[in-house]
């Protein structure tokens, strides 16, 4: 009689996981008190747990196949209309999923009850994380790296940690030592550096990197090793505690707020990563597959938590790999390549193995598009190109634009904060201001902006900067700017206006008609301080080095520019200007000011990448010239 009823709950227990909908609290297995020990023979208990242990892992193995997780190319449940995806989250709550206790399959009939309660120990340290499903490794793989992908790529993305230089000058960055991943370092960097710089005083709260949190924090509150520009007196447990809030941060923008999906390697114990990792080799899909593991999350907190445990495996050879996995599967693979231009192309651009633009604005926006405008750009005929969809954080300059390559919208250029990732043909580097005053713009500055924002709104060319007749009527109307009838008429006579010949004009045009011509010259005046960090490990010599001479040292990059942004006119007229003042006695310091000594100004590539930002910024620098190579 008892053991057909405790077949009937066999049974019943199968049927519950079958249907996919275990109950949210773990009820008894039993429909009456177990009996006690003395009134239960062996050979019937022995039954008994044998099918409590049944039971249970069938309950497992059908749950994991009813419920396709985070990692899933196809989101838990239909995704919503494009082109506004936002992942679903997961069926079942991280939370209840690390707090059930499920017990392990059985050992063949006939082992001792000791034994088969052995695996136990180890069913624990698997809970941490789900298996990566065989099918979803092949289609991670192919989205990252392709079909033919050198064993000199695979090294670099195999071989770089997320660090922080051991350098004191350089103590507050990431230290780079391969190629490939500078894009997701950089990127992390970016905001690292946000929290460091402005919510220094608020890295223990797991929820700083909530928006609704930082809603309220503009106000900006100069930390000590800022004001003297001493990132040597930054501490370990503050600069890890800044990594994890830019990593939960950029997590969970890419789970559109919902959810973080944190990757991990399986069977590496907290701390003690070395031993495992030192022969594991990752070179293909299947390697990926048996030793990847995830975790989702909706809790910012508990992501915080588990990254900060975690932090000593994402500082592995391993690190940079598994957190660009980790943005991947938290904006889910599916959205990633409806995100994108051309899905067949890997992420990771083939031959030198370098981020692609889509890695990098994944991380900034949390959507993998490949362009760097504002918004989406009609094409016509249901087809459109996309870009950068709103406000960002941190932002992004590239050389390209001064090279007339691409154009970059203004939510890249004027971010929340003054930290930029900075592009240039093959490597990412970052700048940035220790204050936000960088950004404010004045009178003529804000009249550009929206001047600049009305003309790109009518530029369907892809970027190449000009618009129709009709679109620059329109612009002229938005912007309240009253050309003279024979100065419109000369614009309009090639069909076409580009914004350079539009940009002269209105350099020669009142401001009181609309135009930015300021002879006082006081309102566009601007000087401050910049920063530029590269990640990539140099050799410098050590001056320090005992007898011997000097010996190579590997180090960062850290260099401090002064920069200059003169008036709204033409760089000449402005030099001028300033000659003429001095040679005719007037003491205007307020003029005199923005005058940096000619012999002083420097050029470099990077300088062309802070004018697109800045136009016609002087720039100067005390030491090696800046690289952003």
């Amino acid at each position: 009689m008892a053991d057909r009823e405790e077949d009937e709950e066999l049974q019943m227990a199968l049927r519950m996981s079958l249907q996919g909908s275990p109950p949210a609290q773990p009820e008894p297995k039993r429909s009456k008190p177990p009996q006690s020990p003395a009134a239960e023979s062996p050979e019937a208990e022995a039954r008994r747990k044998q099918r409590e242990l049944m039971a249970a892992a069938a309950e497992k193995r059908l749950r994991a196949a009813a419920s396709p997780g985070p990692f899933s190319v196809a989101p838990s449940s239909p995704p919503p209309p494009q082109p506004e995806p936002a992942p679903v989250e997961p069926a079942a709550a991280p939370e209840t999923a690390r707090e059930e206790t499920e017990e392990p399959e059985p050992e063949p009939t006939g082992v001792h009850m000791e034994e088969a309660k052995e695996p136990e120990v180890e069913e624990e340290v698997e809970e941490e994380g789900e298996e990566l499903p065989p099918d979803v490794a092949e289609k991670l793989w192919a989205m990252v790296f392709g079909g033919g992908v050198s064993k000199a790529v695979l090294a670099q993305w195999s071989n770089q940690g997320i660090r922080f230089s051991s350098d004191p000058e350089t103590t507050m960055g990431l230290v780079q030592h391969e190629g490939g991943p500078c894009g997701v370092l950089a990127t992390v960097q970016a905001y690292v550096l946000k929290y460091l710089l402005f919510f220094s005083d608020d890295l223990s709260n797991p929820e700083v990197s909530n928006p609704l949190y930082t809603l309220g924090q503009r106000r900006f509150s100069q930390s000590s090793f800022v004001a003297g520009d001493d990132f040597s007196s930054l501490t370990d447990d503050r600069k890890t505690r800044a990594l994890v809030h830019a990593m939960v941060e950029i997590l969970f923008l890419c789970g559109t707020g919902r959810r973080a999906v944190v990757a991990s390697i399986a069977c590496v114990n907290r701390g003690k990563n070395d031993a495992v990792l030192e022969g594991l080799s990752v070179e293909s899909a299947i390697d990926l597959q048996k030793v990847l593991r995830i975790s989702t999350f909706t809790s910012r907190k508990d992501a915080f938590d588990i990254l900060l445990a975690n932090i000593p495996l994402f500082e592995s050879r391993l690190g940079a790999m598994l957190f660009l996995i980790s943005a991947l599967l938290s904006r889910g693979l599916e959205y990633i390549q409806a995100d994108r231009d051309d899905p067949s192309q890997p992420l990771v651009t083939a031959p030198f193995g370098h981020a692609s633009q889509e890695i990098v604005n994944l991380l900034l926006c949390g959507e993998a598009v490949p362009n760097v405008f504002d918004g989406k750009m009609d094409l016509g005929g249901g087809m459109s190109l996309k870009g950068i969809p709103n406000n960002v954080e941190v932002g992004f300059l590239t050389l390209l634009e001064s090279l007339n390559l691409c154009k970059v919208g203004q939510y890249l250029k004027c971010p929340k904060w003054p930290i930029w990732v900075v592009g240039s043909e093959s490597h990412y580097t970052v700048l940035f201001a220790l204050s936000p005053n960088v950004q404010e713009e004045n009178e003529l500055e804000e009249r550009e902006s929206r001047i600049r924002r009305a003309f790109d709104a009518q530029d369907q060319s892809g970027g190449g900067g000009f618009i129709s007749v009709e679109g620059f009527r329109q612009v002229l109307r938005d912007t309240d700017i009253n050309f003279p009838s024979d100065k419109l008429e000369d614009l309009c006579n090639a069909g076409i206006i580009v914004w350079s010949e539009f940009w002269q004009a209105l350099l020669q045009l009142d401001k009181r008609a609309g135009g930015m011509k300021d002879p006082t010259g006081l309102m566009g005046k601007k000087q401050f301080t910049i920063f530029h960090f590269n990640g990539i490990a140099k050799s410098v010599l050590n001056g320090n080095a005992s007898v011997g001479g000097s010996v190579p040292i590997q180090r960062p990059r850290l260099c401090k520019l002064n920069v200059t942004v003169p008036p709204r006119w033409n760089q000449d007229e402005y030099l001028a200007d300033v000659v003429s003042s001095s040679t005719s006695g007037r003491k205007d310091d307020s003029i005199l000011s923005l005058a940096p000594p000619v012999q002083t100004s420097q050029h470099a590539p990077l300088v062309d990448c802070i004018r697109t930002r800045w136009p016609r910024a002087v720039c100067s620098w005390a030491g090696d010239m800046p690289s952003i190579v």
